[in-house]
């Protein structure tokens, strides 16, 4: 290990010293709704155009004051755990752009870095988003990776994926439930989405989605090499898309899981050794339409083996993690729900104490 390097991240539960924090800032409601019809149930991504006076606008302002001020209060909660806040640069998310075979009238926000970017060890990868949306999300972390590279990180990025058509299944259902699963991307080119991806030093776990796809999977399995193992969960839900509200890893040997979307008895065999701590049922969501699954309690943030923060209306939740031995800390996040993230997903890890190693 390099230990001037300031990227250091091997799992998601070593001493948190450094991290990326999104924002909500110049946000718009997405134009484009193909893997978004597909990842909320059938008919709300039409309300939520509806509620938003269509894809392509700006996120109401009261919207976005809201969840700036429960950012910033999560900001101020990391920093006086001691824990370095990174910010990204501005962007302007509601210009249009185009590639060769598609056009799209804005793009989306930086609120959620954990999406387009993966920290392997002292690596940060730049993943191939399906999202057209989401195209050149990466220009608010420009700045920032740069110095990083400048100081010893890696910085990689996977095949810029070309999004044509071909990428979508036009004729997309949600699958019966004596059906086999199957999500809206095909395998036409490799795509995932980091937040798909959670570490265990040289164990990987991962999902299938409509944003990740076994091509993406093998892919980055390749890209690591033998140093790495990536296991596949296997997701009941058919709006499938990120797995930090499913499977959470939050200290060697404990890992925090949804019972609705994975079945407990169907899980990698190299996870019989690990204490499977049940998620309590969530309360209702304050508003169905924000977007979020219910189950978005489960984004969770180590800042080391036993400090956690969580929503703090995930009251069932928060009285689980103190018996199981954790020290919660709360707080209000619920209006970044409207960003399509939580506490997981709006940070990326930059630096953890702690070495390469095996759990299993």
């Amino acid at each position: 290990m390099n230990l001037a390097c300031p990227v250091n991240s091997h799992n998601e539960w070593d001493p948190l010293e450094e991290v990326i924090v999104g924002t909500v800032d110049g946000a718009m409601f997405p134009s484009w709704s193909t893997i978004n019809t597909a990842t909320v149930p059938p008919g709300m991504w039409q309300e939520m155009q509806a509620r938003m006076g269509g894809g392509g606008n700006p996120y109401r302002q009261e919207i976005v004051q809201a969840a700036r001020k429960e950012l910033e209060d999560f900001v101020n909660i990391l920093e006086a755990e001691g824990v370095l806040v990174r910010r990204v640069d501005p962007c302007d998310y509601a210009k249009p752009f185009a590639a060769p075979d598609w056009e799209i009238s804005s793009g989306f926000c930086a609120a959620n870095p954990r999406d387009p970017f993966l920290v392997i060890g002292n690596e940060i990868i730049e993943t191939p988003m399906a999202d057209r949306s989401r195209y050149y999300e990466a220009w608010a972390y420009r700045s920032l990776f740069k110095e990083y590279f400048q100081a010893g990180a890696r910085w990689t990025a996977a095949p810029k994926p070309q999004l044509l058509d071909a990428l979508y299944d036009a004729n997309y259902t949600v699958p019966a439930p004596e059906e086999t699963m199957r999500y809206i991307v095909t395998e036409f080119e490799p795509v995932f989405d980091a937040a798909d991806f959670v570490r265990c030093g040289h164990d990987i776990f991962c999902q299938e989605s409509n944003v990740t796809n076994k091509f993406g999977i093998a892919w980055l399995q390749r890209h690591l090499g033998e140093k790495y193992r990536i296991h596949i969960l296997h997701n009941r839900s058919p709006e499938a898309i990120h797995i930090d509200t499913t499977f959470m890893p939050l200290a060697p040997g404990k890992v925090l899981v949804n019972p609705e979307y994975l079945d407990t008895n169907k899980l990698p065999d190299v996870l019989q050794s690990w204490e499977l701590l049940i998620a309590p049922e969530p309360p209702p969501l304050t508003d169905p339409l924000c977007g979020v699954s219910e189950w978005a309690g489960v984004n969770v943030l180590m800042l080391d083996e036993e400090r956690i923060i969580v929503e703090k209306h995930q009251e069932p939740l928060i009285k689980a993690l103190k018996n199981w031995g954790f020290k919660p800390i709360p707080c209000a996040f619920q209006n970044y729900y409207y960003f399509l993230g939580s506490f997981h997903c709006a940070t990326l890890d930059i630096r953890r104490q702690g070495v390469l190693q095996s759990y299993f």
